[in-house]
């Protein structure tokens, strides 16, 4: 599901003359985890800016593996504000993506969830009103697990179930602000167990490889992305 928004931090009517700094904060999705080939989405989208015939835009890839909501929100501002460069020019554009550790369970199938839920709504209401006060804002969504590969590490069970709890928490927090949302989870579910499972990596919960290129392909034909660097 695509959310469109018209950022109210600063005025992108106009054409932009310079490319756009953006930084992307969140967890292992970000930071690429399980692409050895090209270093994840976020890195695959800073080469494909980078080409000759595109846009320049700089991309700064703030990914942390295992990092939930309240990491991600404790350094937002302080990865923010120490990415000026171009006379000290801040970034133009932050994209969030975070939440998939946060719905974990702890132990057990049953146990309790590595971040409360309410605890978990808390800080995100912040992180998400923290970031828009500072630049316009995206938020990427999490990717299907594979149940079926649970425990992950021996002690971290992920599910749908709990996948969806947290991801539509997190769709209706940006809808509310009018921040775009990518729906990475239906997205790919829509298209099939079998197109799903074969772009994760062993582990089931990190993509692999091809997992990455359509991530990639998700975000360079999200209309609400594009609007804002266009």
């Amino acid at each position: 599901m695509l959310i469109a928004a018209t950022p109210t931090s600063r005025d992108f009517s106009q054409t932009h003359h310079h490319p756009l700094k953006i930084v992307a904060l969140g967890d292992s999705l970000v930071y690429g985890f399980g692409d050895h080939e090209g270093g994840g989405w976020v890195e695959r989208l800073r080469r494909h800016w980078m080409l000759p015939d595109n846009s320049g835009h700089v991309l700064y890839n703030l990914g942390v593996r295992g990092n939930r909501v309240l990491q991600v929100e404790q350094r937002l501002e302080h990865e923010f504000h120490h990415r000026g460069e171009l006379r000290n020019r801040q970034p133009d554009i932050i994209v969030l993506s975070v939440g998939v550790n946060d719905s974990a369970r702890v132990q057990r199938r049953d146990g309790r969830y590595y971040t409360d839920f309410y605890k978990f709504q808390t800080i995100l209401d912040k992180l998400l009103d923290t970031s828009k006060q500072l630049c316009p804002v995206v938020f990427v969504g999490m990717v299907p697990v594979d149940e079926a590969k649970m425990p992950f590490q021996d002690c971290l069970y992920y599910s749908h179930d709990d996948q969806y709890i947290y991801k539509e928490a997190t769709r209706l927090a940006c809808l509310k602000r009018q921040i775009p949302y990518l729906d990475v989870f239906e997205q790919w579910l829509s298209r099939g167990e079998n197109w799903w499972r074969s772009r994760l990596c062993a582990d089931g919960i990190h993509p692999n490889i091809r997992g990455y290129q359509a991530l990639l392909q998700d975000v360079l034909n999200w209309e609400s992305l594009n609007l804002l660097i266009s």
